[in-house]
């Protein structure tokens, strides 16, 4: 297993994006409609993670700067985006090692917070962000006015 960085355009990550999409359209009746760029997995914003077995993508995961106030998001924030496994890898730890790497980068890239934003219909994903320190925290972003949204932080900053 290796975790590479790749541009969220790279053919692997427009692949399992679609994969992703797919995943909400199921549970939640749509996909999401977060406007995503580029750019904004380019360090030092933010980077794009896909996780592969030889030349097989089979997890996925980014964080992107986000400091937008006014949609409930702090100074320092780093936003996870695009969290995904491929059905038939799940339970082999592979969304744990994303995360883990997300957060190694985050911190080094000097952010502060790591927060996500995920929903009811995803109780795998509440569960591991649960398990890896996250805890609820007020809602922000696009979806903070919808009943299904959940909105988890977890600071990057050793207590002193």
């Amino acid at each position: 297993m290796e975790i590479r960085p790749v541009r969220y355009d790279h053919p692997d990550a427009v692949t399992l994006d679609a994969l992703v999409q797919q995943e909400y359209v199921r549970r939640y009746g749509d996909g999401d409609m977060t406007p995503l760029d580029p750019e904004m997995f380019t360090p030092p914003h933010g980077t794009y993670l896909i996780a592969y077995e030889g030349a097989r993508p089979l997890a996925t995961g980014g964080w992107r700067r986000q400091e937008d106030l006014a949609e409930g998001y702090a100074v320092g924030d780093a936003e996870i985006k695009r969290m995904f496994v491929v059905p038939e890898a799940r339970g082999r730890g592979l969304a744990r090692q994303i995360l883990a790497a997300l957060e190694a980068d985050a911190r080094a890239a000097g952010r502060t917070r790591m927060v996500l934003e995920t929903g009811t219909e995803q109780p795998e994903a509440l569960a591991l962000y649960a398990s890896s320190g996250y805890a609820l925290v007020n809602k922000f972003g696009l979806y903070r006015t919808y009943d299904e949204s959940r909105c988890m932080a977890k600071s990057l900053v050793a207590d002193a």
